[in-house]
Formats: structure tokens, C-alpha cells, sequence
């Protein structure tokens, strides 16, 4: 990254590089997911190995012209998001997905702000989490271009109307005629999501289904690490 400001970004994932090093993946304002070598950040005592961890808001600067940049600088803009417990989990499961799924280097400056309000939703002890999820996991899905279109069937074009009752397939969206890996889907329900409104109970149920199969297909059969933990804690 020549000169200039540094760039917004929360760190996503990190491992050991050779000795001393670590590889860092970024969520970056405006360059989308990065990687880079944090050089000597594995070293005890080493500055960047408290600073680059998950939730904590900083700027870096990085050179290099490969997929593997090179870490120039970081600093920390404000303490890192406070995520406890099953709201930490819920912050590691929003980390692999886009660790996983966006394009390395490619601008999303919407994703950002949206994964920005989704971590300072989850520090407040009152917000509930699963809308959280549910919603973010669906803007993430619109912006790698698989939103859905809850109000519409697409396969008659039609629009859902409250009594209908309709099937759903992750690669094309609501079915009003053919089968899907859903059926019998009220389309109250289907409206209710249409609306952004997660405040029933079964269309909560509803949305966290209908999203598990729609990241599975983005995902393309990859496992995610942070299911692991969701599995014992009944939280995603």
C-alpha cells in the first residue's frame, strides 16, 4: 500500500510463519480480504502480537504487489470489541465466513460497515444474537451476489402471497410450483423475512434454516471450524 492513510481493518484469522512471523488475514475497508506477513510478529514481547488480534479495530499500511503482502504498519484506533462467551463464538463464526468466502483483494466497503455493526451489536448484553447472525449472514449473501428474494417465487416470477405455501432451493430462491431441499413454507412467513422481520419465533427458526443451506452452498461442502463450537453451545 504506498503512502497515504492507513487502512481500516479488523483482523479475521492468524497463524505462525516460519519462526517468528505470522500470516495475518484482514478485513480491509476499501482492498476487501488481505493477507499479509506480519514479520517477527511471533515474537514474545513483539508489539503486533497483542495488536493483531480479532475485534480489535486498527489501521495498517502493507506493500507488496503478490496475494502475500507484507505488513508495514499497524496501529490500534480503539480497544478491541468486548465479545463474551456464546457471543464470541457468534464473532469467530462471522470471522470464518468471510475468511472463507470473498474474494481476496476485492472492495466492499458495505461488507465492512456491516460486519463493523454486527460485533458492536453483539457487545450489548441485551441484543439478541441469532437476528444478528441471520441478517448479516444475508447481506453477506447479497453482496457475493446470492441474495435472495424472499417476496418472489422464481420459478413462476409470482409474487408470495401470505396463504400460499412454497418450497425453497438454495441456488435459486424461493419455488412456488417445484420442489426444493424446503417445502411447505408459509408464505407469511416468507413475507415476514421479505420484511426484515425476525420477531416470531418460527420465522427466526425459519430464517436460521433456510441460511444454514445457503451458506453450505456457498461454501461448496468447505467446513466451518466455528460450527464445532455452535454445536455444543446451540447457538448458530
Amino acid at each position: 500500500m504506498p503512502g497515504g492513510e492507513l487502512e481500516a481493518a479488523f483482523v479475521l484469522h492468524r497463524r505462525p510463519y516460519r519462526e517468528t512471523s505470522l500470516i495475518v488475514d484482514f478485513l480491509t475497508l476499501n482492498h476487501g480480504r488481505l493477507s499479509a506477513v506480519a514479520r517477527g510478529a511471533g515474537r514474545a514481547g513483539n508489539r503486533w502480537q497483542a495488536e493483531l488480534q480479532p475485534f480489535h479495530p486498527l489501521r495498517l499500511s502493507w506493500r507488496g504487489n503478490r496475494p502475500l503482502k507484507t505488513l508495514t504498519g499497524s496501529e490500534s484506533t480503539a480497544p478491541a470489541l468486548n465479545l463474551k462467551g456464546n457471543r464470541l463464538f457468534c464473532g469467530f463464526y462471522l470471522n470464518e465466513l468471510l475468511q472463507r468466502l470473498l474474494t481476496e483483494a476485492e472492495p466492499a466497503p458495505g461488507l465492512f460497515s456491516a460486519y463493523l455493526n454486527a460485533l458492536e451489536e453483539l457487545t450489548r448484553a441485551d441484543a439478541p444474537m441469532e437476528p444478528i447472525l441471520r441478517r448479516f449472514e444475508q447481506y453477506l449473501a447479497t453482496e457475493l451476489g446470492f441474495g435472495i428474494s424472499w417476496g418472489q417465487a422464481m420459478d413462476t416470477g409470482n409474487a408470495v402471497y401470505s396463504e400460499g405455501r412454497y418450497g425453497f432451493d438454495p441456488g435459486r430462491g424461493v419455488l412456488e410450483t417445484e420442489r426444493g431441499v424446503v417445502e411447505g413454507i408459509a408464505g407469511w412467513q416468507l413475507l415476514a423475512l421479505a420484511g426484515d422481520d425476525l420477531s416470531d419465533p418460527g420465522v427466526l427458526r425459519l430464517a436460521k434454516q433456510l441460511m444454514r443451506y445457503l451458506m453450505d452452498h456457498l461454501l461448496q461442502g468447505r467446513p466451518l471450524h466455528s460450527r464445532r463450537l455452535f454445536s455444543q453451545k446451540g447457538v448458530q
